[in-house]
């Protein structure tokens, strides 16, 4: 089972999971992240560091995610294996669907059309929502330009497009909350849907 967590800067994926990888211990997932669980990772935070063109950032974020699948992705569901992953395909639409606005046409559609032929639809998506004025709070003071509070409002609207046009995938998690009422809460959903 592929489950993905998702959301903007500062709504808590990355503390949740932190938390999963111990409240799941016992089934044994493989945690992981985009960008950054192969080397492609560190071309990609490069490329934000130095604020390359939205099409380059863009390609090396699909490079990333080609090689998440093939390295980590597939061969841990092919072991059978629940995979975890903070952050996969669905940010790339929310974010370079906000980035390249103005540089390609359609940038969603063109987005899934590249994935397409090689990605897998997570099983199950944990989006995090919550006030974007509430994630800057929690956002260190130097930000990148994902980070702009403009641009997490688009983000954000995006994401919960997703969440309307496939509801049977995504669970919508109330990123307010205390982080062990949400741990524990998307870590009950994901045993109940692993059964």
């Amino acid at each position: 089972m592929l489950v993905t967590i998702e959301g903007i800067d500062g709504s808590g994926k990355s503390t949740l999971v932190e938390g999963l990888h111990a409240a799941l211990a016992d089934l044994d997932p493989v945690i992981t992240r985009e960008p950054g669980a192969t080397w492609v990772g560190e071309a990609v935070r490069r490329s934000i560091a130095e604020n390359t063109d939205p099409v380059t950032e863009c390609l090396l974020f699909v490079a990333d995610h080609a090689a998440h699948l093939a390295h980590v992705v597939r061969p841990a569901l092919a072991r059978g294996q629940i995979v975890v992953s903070d952050r996969y395909s669905d940010s790339r639409y929310a974010y370079q669907g906000v980035t390249l606005e103005g540089v390609i046409p359609d940038p969603i559609t063109w987005l899934r059309a590249v994935h397409a032929p090689f990605t897998l639809v997570p099983d199950l998506t944990f989006l995090c929502v919550l006030p974007v004025s509430e994630a800057e709070k929690r956002l260190k003071a130097k930000r990148e330009h994902f980070e702009d509070a403009e641009v997490l409002e688009r983000v954000q609207k995006n994401y919960l497009a997703f969440a309307r046009a496939e509801p049977e995938r995504f669970v919508l998690v109330d990123a307010l909350l205390p982080q062990e009422d949400v741990c524990g809460f998307v870590a009950d959903e994901i045993r109940r849907r692993a059964q």
